[in-house]
């Protein structure tokens, strides 16, 4: 009987001990690219399908979302002490993420329209792009007239599917992702895709049958860090952007990214 009121009391000693050392450290987290591990984490919802902005690596057997943004988002949340989860998920839910409060932060090349603007918050620009039409070599669909009665790719909930319409004449074909477009465009079941430059380049360099030309742009452009309604970020990433942008940081990350010898360059995009 006394052996076991000993383990009893062992037991009930060793319990207290581990709920007194847990208590004294809530915010403890294993995981995150920070160098502290105990710092807050924050998660970063993106869609992984839009090279060389984020895109799934998988050199060394290996996947991995890396690309523009990533390194940015990294750059920010390293200076502020933060680890960084990313989360890859669709691009037309990336806002809905926000509002149900699965990320606390967005970073897909995303542009700070005034429709967007009603429901998140937004960082200062920090990279502006062109639109450009990508088709088939020798189309000939060089400009939007001749979208004129053609069936036009666009990735849904971007800021190009408001771009196809508003163009009169055409039929938007609206897809969850640009590499589902790109291989629509290859099977002749639509004629061209409207995307960005950046990404463009990345896939017709894997794709020497596609071709891509510049639509000027017209009104809001450039890709910005949506948050939260009210979220307490923004005050604390924007100095962040800004000095990387003074600093030359920005111009580093576009060298390496949208270079001709850039990782998204070197490797086709994840399907």
């Amino acid at each position: 009987m006394k052996r076991l009121r000993f383990l009893l009391t062992f037991f009930l000693t060793a319990i207290v001990a581990v709920s007194i050392v847990t208590a004294c450290n809530p915010n403890s987290t294993t995981s995150g690219s920070g160098s502290n591990s105990s710092s807050k984490s924050l998660t970063m919802a993106t869609s992984a399908d839009y090279p060389p902005f984020e895109f799934v690596s998988t050199a060394g057997g290996n996947q991995e979302i890396i690309g523009f943004d990533v390194d940015i988002a990294k750059a920010i949340t390293e200076k502020l002490g933060y680890s960084l989860q990313i989360q890859n998920i669709d691009f037309n839910a990336l806002l809905s993420s926000l509002q149900s409060k699965r990320a606390d932060f967005v970073m897909a090349g995303m542009t700070p329209t005034e429709e967007r603007k009603k429901n998140v918050d937004f960082s200062e620009i920090y990279y502006e792009a062109k639109n450009t039409i990508v088709a088939k070599k020798g189309s000939n669909l060089i400009a939007v007239a001749g979208l004129k009665g053609k069936n036009v790719g666009v990735q849904l909930g971007s800021i190009q599917e408001e771009l196809a319409k508003k163009i009169q004449g055409l039929t938007p074909v609206s897809l969850n992702r640009i590499s589902e477009l790109v291989q629509e465009l290859k099977t002749g079941r639509i004629d061209a895709v409207i995307m960005e430059d950046t990404v463009a380049k990345g896939f017709t360099a894997s794709n020497p049958d596609l071709e891509f030309n510049v639509i000027p742009n017209e009104g809001v452009a450039g890709s910005a860090i949506a948050f939260p309604k009210g979220s307490a970020l923004p005050p604390e990433f924007n100095p962040v952007l800004k000095e990387m942008i003074e600093s030359g940081k920005i111009e580093e990350l576009v060298v390496k990214w949208f270079g001709d010898n850039s990782p998204a360059a070197a490797q086709k995009p994840a399907t």
